[in-house]
């Protein structure tokens, strides 16, 4: 029998983590939000495009979860009409990929947006055209959560990167 005292074992310490707190719209923290950005080349590999979304977070309504007071994901909403919006970004740092957190910061801006009689949510992603398989995992992501996909635009991007549009019709049952 051991007693922390007696025989010089240290006592075992939990490792208590915070739940992660989503904060935004309002966001203005680019610069965490270009480092994440940073941490997945595979899909934001175009420097002018990574600052770009980046800018974008400072003025776009941009929701993100937080933890330890340091952002780990992001997702920012661009309005075309009051009835019409679009997913500008979305991004979850690749320490934090695959744990649910573009699909819970997904389904609170899909609420929100709804909120506001928002009927439409589109988002654009790399057409299967290209074949690229981290961005065959977006629109698995996105397929899986009730997007439906339009049209592909060849040269929206350029011609060597097809946009493929995904709509989502919101408060759908």
């Amino acid at each position: 029998k051991c007693h922390f005292h007696t025989c010089g074992a240290r006592p075992l310490i939990w490792n208590v983590r915070q739940p992660m707190k989503l904060v935004g719209p309002s966001l203005r923290r680019e610069h965490e939000c270009e480092e994440i950005l940073r941490t997945l080349p595979e899909w934001f590999g175009i420097e002018d495009a990574l600052l770009m979304y980046a800018r974008d977070t400072g003025t776009l309504p941009t929701f993100a979860l937080e933890e330890s007071s340091q952002l780990v994901a992001f997702l920012s909403l661009r309005e075309h009409f009051s009835e019409s919006w679009e997913i500008n970004c979305i991004a979850v740092t690749a320490a934090h990929r695959n744990k649910g957190l573009g699909s819970r910061m997904l389904s609170h801006a899909e609420e929100w947006l709804s909120g506001r009689g928002v009927r439409y949510l589109q988002v654009k992603t790399l057409a299967p055209s290209a074949s690229d398989p981290s961005y065959e995992q977006s629109r698995r992501f996105y397929l899986a959560r009730g997007f439906t996909p339009v049209a592909v635009f060849p040269k929206v991007w350029s011609p060597s990167n097809p946009a493929l549009l995904l709509i989502k019709q919101l408060g759908a049952a």
